[in-house]
C-alpha cells in the first residue's frame, strides 16, 4: 500500500506531539513500493529526505520543507532456526514492543530488558536502543533496505552497521539515505538474563522467579512508574544521552560529588548518568509554559500541551549549558533535532 500527501500534518507522527507539517510524505508498506514511487516521481532527488518511523525520537522545531519517508512495513516471520538460536526477519514498521512481546511469549530470549521502549523495528536499528544492561546490537544479525543514493537494495550485516552507543553508521554517513525495511535478529532459546542493573533481580524474583515473562513484566513496571506516557504526555524519552567521559575526570568529580552513578564504559572510558547531573542543577520538575522537565525522570523533556518545539529545544539548551558551567561535561542530545538552525 502507497500512501502520498502534501503539506503532511507531523502532529501524530511524533511523540512530543508537536505541531509541524512535511511538504510532502510517501508511506508505504512493501518494499517494492519504494522503487516504483521513486521511478515515477523525478522531483524527490532535489527534496531534503527525512526517514520517518513513529517518531518517537524526533523534536520538530519548524515545518520539514521536504520528503518524509515512512517505511511502515509489517510483518514477523522466521527464517531460520536450530537447537539453540532463532532467527526472525521483521518489518521496519512493526511497532518495537510487539516484537519484544512476541519473543517473550515464545520463550526466544535476548530483547526482553528493552520492554516498553517506543518506536518501531526499523528507528530501533539506527538509534541501537539499549536499557537495563541491554543493547539492540547484540541481537541483530543483518539490515535490510534501501540506498537513495544508488537506487539499490543493500543488506548490513551487525559488524557493518558500525554500532556504538546509541549510535550506527544509519546516523552518520547513511543518515536520511538508508532506507531500512527489514531487521533480522538472533534470538536465544537458552538465553542469559542480563539482571545487574538497579533492582532488577530484585523486583523480577517478586514476581515469582527469574523468567522471561517476570523480566518483560518488571521492566515495564519500572518504566510506567518513572516515565510518563507519550499518548498523554508529550516526549520522546531520554531526550540526552549518558555522558561518556575519560575515567581521569570521572574520578575527579567523583571526588567533588560522592554519590553521581559511574559505570564502566568501553576503551577504558566511564559512563556518567545524565539524569543525575541535570537534577543536581535543578532542572527536576521545572516547567516553563507547556515546556518542562519530568517530575520524575530529570533525563525526559515534556510537552504538557502546546508547546513548540522551539521551546522545548531552548529548554534543552539551557539545560545543557548549566551541566556544563556546574560539571564540566557536555551533555549530547539522544533526540534528533529536525529543522535546527
Amino acid at each position: 500500500m502507497i500512501r502520498t500527501y502534501t503539506n503532511f500534518s507531523l502532529k501524530k507522527h511524533n511523540t512530543f506531539g508537536i505541531e509541524a507539517s512535511s511538504k510532502y510524505y510517501f508511506e508505504f508498506t512493501e518494499t517494492e513500493d519504494l522503487a516504483v514511487f521513486l521511478a515515477t516521481n523525478k522531483q524527490w532527488p532535489n527534496l531534503p529526505i527525512l526517514i520517518l518511523g513513529e517518531g518517537s525520537n524526533l523534536l520538530f522545531v519548524n515545518d520539514f520543507q521536504g520528503l518524509i519517508i515512512n517505511p511502515n512495513i509489517p510483518g514477523i516471520s522466521i527464517v531460520h532456526e536450530d537447537r539453540n538460536n532463532v532467527w526472525l526477519e521483521v518489518g521496519a514498521g512493526v511497532v518495537w514492543d510487539d516484537l519484544v512481546e512476541f519473543s517473550v511469549f515464545n520463550k526466544w530470549g535476548g530483547i526482553e530488558n528493552l520492554s516498553l521502549i517506543p518506536g518501531k523495528v526499523g528507528a530501533a536499528a539506527v538509534q541501537n536502543i539499549g536499557a537495563y544492561g541491554m543493547e539492540i546490537q547484540h541481537q541483530i544479525e543483518s539490515v535490510n533496505g534501501f540506498d537513495l543514493e544508488t537506487q539499490t537494495e543493500y543488506t548490513y550485516d551487525a559488524v557493518n552497521c558500525q554500532y556504538a552507543y546509541r549510535d550506527s553508521i544509519f546516523k552518520n554517513q547513511l543518515k536520511n539515505r538508508f532506507v531500512i525495511t527489514s531487521v533480522v535478529f538472533k534470538l536465544d532459546k537458552f538465553p542469559e538474563f542480563i539482571l545487574n542493573y538497579g533492582d532488577l533481580k530484585t523486583e523480577v524474583e517478586k514476581l515469582g522467579g527469574v523468567n522471561l515473562r517476570n523480566i518483560r513484566q518488571t521492566v515495564i513496571q519500572i518504566r510506567e512508574s518513572k516515565l510518563p506516557d507519550p499518548k498523554v504526555t508529550g516526549n520522546a524519552g531520554s531526550f540526552f544521552k549518558n555522558p561518556i567521559v575519560e575515567t581521569s575526570l570521572a574520578e575527579q568529580l567523583r571526588n567533588n560529588f560522592p554519590t553521581l552513578p559511574q559505570y564502566p564504559a568501553t576503551d577504558g572510558k566511564t559512563k556518567l548518568a545524565a539524569g543525575w547531573l541535570i537534577e543536581q542543577c535543578g532542572w527536576k520538575g521545572f516547567r516553563r509554559g507547556d515546556a518542562g522537565v519530568h517530575e520524575k525522570q530529570a533525563l525526559v523533556l515534556v510537552n504538557y500541551g502546546t508547546a513548540t518545539g522551539r521551546e522545548i529545544y531552548d529548554l534543552s539548551e539551557e539545560i545543557k549549558r548549566s551541566v556544563q558551567e556546574k560539571f564540566g561535561v557536555e551533555l549530547e542530545r539522544e533526540v534528533n533535532v529536525i529543522g535546527e538552525d
